[in-house]
């Protein structure tokens, strides 16, 4: 109640109280002009009694006037309290104003999520949508992706107000954490006085201050996917309403990333070879052609082509039966990844028992080298197959671009003309197109 506006109904009764005193003071005289008329006992009753009533008129008025007053004071802390409950509507009314704005835009959220189904795609929208709207391009959104087998989780994403600022908690902090371990929503409006998590630890979260934050989990049915969070340096910076936003575009968020990853694992599927896990045949036309338009682009730029087949193949299928030609199959597989993986090969199954690498930024005869290097392995290798120590060789075909040809079939028919020759020869040997 604010004191300036009751004080003002107390000077009303001013006027009233001097009228009375006059009254009184005009009846309280009236006797002395027959002061020789009136018995003396007379005049002391009539007195007693004047000033009985007198005190009796006064008390009943200044009951009246405090009556008067505390209903004034009343009255003033009835329009103090209705004029809160008007400003606390207005507040109320534009808040509701900007949610139906923020609501109204959930069709283009999940449009724009939902845009690119690649992951990283999907996570950039996503951040971006939470910084933005939610966030007023304040403070930092952080996007964390759990793994499904560890439960740990992996900073993927980022957007930062401070662009130098850096989240050093790349596996989460303890807000992030208590999250993944609660599965739920979390508002900590300021970190310094939260009971549930340790002073200490959320004082020094990170390398960056962090006053106030709100996180939801990307959960898509009894899946953790991950979380998203924003957090701002100053105390108070998000509310109860921001959080329930940030849980609405959460479910949007693991919708669209759920569908991402089925998309990867679905195209890594489609490019990858289901025995050996290395690149399908297609897939390696593809990246040759790639590697093709890059060289040429780059000018003076170069790579060499492998083809590689298992010599007697057929034995092993006959002799062990067609596990144990998988067993080979697989064993070559390794060999080739831990032979040229420091040189960024793509390595594919182009069928049957016959592999294919391409080898980026490697001349011809470089190329040649190499091929020894793996041939020279793999004949020193063994595979057990049925408590046997079996021996493996290959026979290897070299060709290069721009040497030997300048189309992606030309240059494959170069290398397998190479290999069959290598074959020819007395297998377990290298030969140069």
């Amino acid at each position: 109640m604010r004191p300036d506006k009751v004080s003002r109904a107390k000077p009303r009764g001013v006027p009233q109280r001097l009228f009375l005193a006059a009254s009184a003071g005009a009846v309280f005289l009236l006797p002395a002009f027959f002061l020789k008329a009136v018995p003396p006992f007379s005049l002391f009753l009539f007195y007693l009694g004047f000033i009985s009533f007198t005190v009796w008129i006064f008390a009943r008025y200044s009951s009246g006037l405090r009556k008067i007053s505390f209903d004034a004071e009343c009255l003033q802390e009835r329009i103090n309290l209705a004029g809160d409950s008007v400003r606390k509507q207005k507040r109320e009314i534009e808040s509701a104003r900007a949610r139906s704005v923020l609501y109204g835009e959930l069709k283009e959220i999940v449009e724009k999520v939902n845009n690119d189904l690649s992951l990283d795609s999907v996570a950039h929208n996503l951040t971006g949508v939470v910084f933005d709207l939610i966030g007023g391009k304040a403070g930092t959104c952080s996007l964390y992706l759990a793994d499904p087998y560890s439960r740990r989780l992996t900073l993927f994403k980022t957007r930062k107000e401070d662009k130098k600022s850096v989240v050093k908690d790349k596996e989460g902090d303890i807000f992030d954490l208590w999250v993944m371990r609660h599965s739920g929503n979390l508002l900590v409006e300021d970190t310094r006085s939260d009971f549930r998590f340790d002073l200490e630890k959320a004082a020094d979260a990170g390398s960056r201050p962090v006053r106030s934050l709100i996180s939801a989990p990307l959960a898509s049915a009894d899946s953790f996917l991950g979380l998203l969070r924003l957090d701002n340096q100053r105390p108070g910076a998000y509310t109860q309403e921001d959080l329930r936003f940030l849980s609405v575009i959460c479910g949007i968020g693991a919708v669209a990333l759920e569908n991402s990853m089925l998309f990867q694992r679905t195209k890594e599927f489609a490019i990858h070879d289901g025995l050996t896990g290395l690149y399908t045949k297609g897939y390696l036309i593809e990246r040759l052609r790639e590697e093709i338009r890059r060289s040429v682009r780059r000018k003076n730029s170069y790579f060499s082509l492998l083809m590689v087949d298992i010599d007697h193949f057929k034995q092993y299928n006959d002799n062990f039966g067609h596990i144990a030609g998988d067993i080979v199959l697989k064993n070559l597989s390794r060999l080739l990844t831990d032979s040229l993986g420091e040189f960024s090969p793509v390595i594919s199954r182009f069928g049957g028992e016959e592999f294919c690498v391409i080898l980026p930024d490697t001349d011809k005869k470089k190329g040649a080298r190499l091929a020894e290097e793996l041939r020279s392995v793999v004949a020193a290798s063994r595979i057990s197959l049925r408590q046997q120590q079996e021996k493996m060789t290959v026979s290897i075909g070299v060709s290069a671009f721009p040497t030997d040809a300048g189309y992606e079939d030309e240059l494959i028919i170069k290398a397998d003309k190479a290999m069959y020759a290598a074959k020819n020869g007395g297998r377990n040997r290298v030969v140069i197109a």
